[in-house]
C-alpha cells in the first residue's frame, strides 16, 4: 500500500523499519481491540459496557489509525491472509512473505501475553480469542471467515490498485470493512479475518486452539479468492 509522494523525494524504507512498523500496527490491532473485549467482560455489569457495537468500532478504528500511520512504511498489512493476498496478486516479493509473517504472530502473541498479564489480576479471562459460537457448526464458522476475508482483502487491493487516488481514503474504507465485518460476523465467528490476530489469544486462553484451524485457514482461503477475482477484473480492463 506503499505510494509515491510527489512533494518530496521518495524514500525507500529498509526492511527493519517495514518489520518495526508490522511489528508496531499488529501489537496495536490485537492489544486494542481485544482490549476492548477484554474491558467489556470486565465491566460488562456495569454502565459503562463497552458492548459489541463498541468492540467493533475500536477493531476498526485502530486499524484505520494504523493504516494512515504506516502505509508509507511497510504497506501496513499487519495481518497474514493479507501478506500472502498480495503476494498471489504479484504486488508483494515473495521472500519477504516469511518474514512480515512471523513479525505479525510475533507481535500478536506479545500483545495478548501483555493483556493476559493486565487483565488477569483483575479477574478477567477473555482476552479476545475468536471461537465458534455456541450451536453454530464450524464449517459455516469456516466459510463466514472466508466471505467477511474476500470483502476485507478486496478493499484493501483495491486501494492498492487505485494508489495516489486513495490516498486519503485508504484508512478510512480498511479500518471500515474491518469495523462492518465485525458487526456482521462478530457474534457467530469473531470475525478474525487474521491468522495473527486469532493465534495470539488463543495461545494465552483455555481450549481456544482446538478451533484455530478455521481462523488460519479460513482468511488464508478468502485472501486468496480475492487476489484471484481482482486479477481478473485488473485482466478485464486491460483488454476492454
Amino acid at each position: 500500500m506503499r505510494t509515491a509522494n510527489t512533494a518530496n523525494p521518495p524514500t525507500v524504507p529498509t526492511m527493519r523499519a517495514r518489520l518495526v512498523a508490522e511489528f508496531v500496527g499488529t501489537f496495536a490491532l490485537v492489544f486494542i481491540g481485544t482490549g476492548a473485549i477484554a474491558v467489556d467482560s470486565l465491566t460488562r455489569s456495569s454502565i459503562g459496557t463497552l458492548s459489541h457495537l463498541g468492540i467493533s468500532i475500536a477493531f476498526g478504528l485502530v486499524i484505520g489509525v494504523m493504516v494512515y500511520t504506516y502505509k508509507e512504511i511497510s504497506g501496513a498489512q499487519f495481518n497474514p491472509a493479507v501478506t500472502v493476498a498480495l503476494w498471489a496478486r504479484g504486488v508483494f516479493p515473495g521472500r519477504e512473505v516469511p518474514l512480515y509473517v512471523s513479525i505479525q504472530v510475533i507481535a500478536a502473541v506479545l500483545a495478548s501475553g501483555c493483556l493476559a498479564a493486565l487483565a488477569s489480576p483483575l479477574g478477567v479471562h477473555d482476552f479476545g480469542a475468536t471461537i465458534p459460537a455456541t450451536g453454530v457448526p464450524r464449517f459455516s464458522v469456516f466459510v463466514i471467515e472466508v466471505v467477511a476475508t474476500f470483502f476485507l482483502v478486496t478493499v484493501i487491493l483495491g486501494v492498492v490498485r487505485a494508489g495516489d487516488r486513495a490516498n486519503p481514503w485508504s484508512g478510512f474504507a480498511i479500518g471500515s470493512t474491518v469495523a462492518l465485518c465485525a458487526l456482521a460476523f462478530g457474534p457467530i465467528s469473531g470475525a478474525s479475518m487474521n491468522p495473527a490476530r486469532s493465534f495470539g489469544p488463543a495461545l494465552v486462553s483455555s481450549g481456544a486452539l482446538d478451533s484455530y484451524w478455521i481462523y488460519l485457514a479460513g482468511p488464508l482461503a478468502g485472501g486468496f479468492f480475492a487476489s484471484v477475482v481482482d486479477r481478473f477484473f485488473q485482466t478485464d480492463l486491460s483488454t476492454a
